[in-house]
């Protein structure tokens, strides 16, 4: 599972690291594949949720094309023991989260058919908490007339 390999701080506060207010400034566009999703709220995705979606997408594509995971879960959530009297500090840290807002894109898909593409994305779009739309790139929703001029 992705996670940090050190940080400077072990534990962090809930909301000073990354609030979930507004839309997506950075991060909002395709960069490297063909198609993508993205998100359309904002949301704490878990390392585990971003893992079960890429090996969805890896073994519908049968390994074939590249998948871009676009986001890394740099923010640690921390948790306390079940049954634990009030007080006595912070709980140790219990997993970590990507702090994703409403047009932040998640998954790039290249080199495969858009009809592979779209069913590898909506499919990892149900392992993941938000509501997710599927993006192609700008040139590519016109590809007959650049096969055309290519030929």
């Amino acid at each position: 599972m992705l996670q940090p390999k050190r940080m400077k701080h072990r534990k962090m506060h809930k909301r000073t690291h990354g609030g979930l207010g507004g839309v997506a400034l950075r991060g909002n566009t395709i960069a490297f594949g063909e198609y993508a999703i993205r998100t359309l709220e904002p949301a704490w995705i878990t390392a585990r949720q971003i893992e079960a979606a890429r090996r969805t997408i890896t073994h519908h594509l049968k390994r074939g094309g590249k998948v871009w995971i676009r986001i890394f879960p740099d923010k640690v959530v921390t948790a306390k023991p079940a049954e634990t009297r009030m007080g006595s500090g912070k709980g140790a840290p219990d997993h970590y989260v990507a702090v994703v807002k409403p047009g932040h894109v998640l998954f790039e898909i290249g080199g495969v058919r858009e009809d592979l593409a779209l069913e590898a994305l909506r499919l990892a779009s149900h392992k993941l908490p938000v509501a997710t739309k599927f993006m192609i790139k700008e040139g590519l929703e016109s590809g007959g007339e650049e096969a055309a001029a290519v030929s």
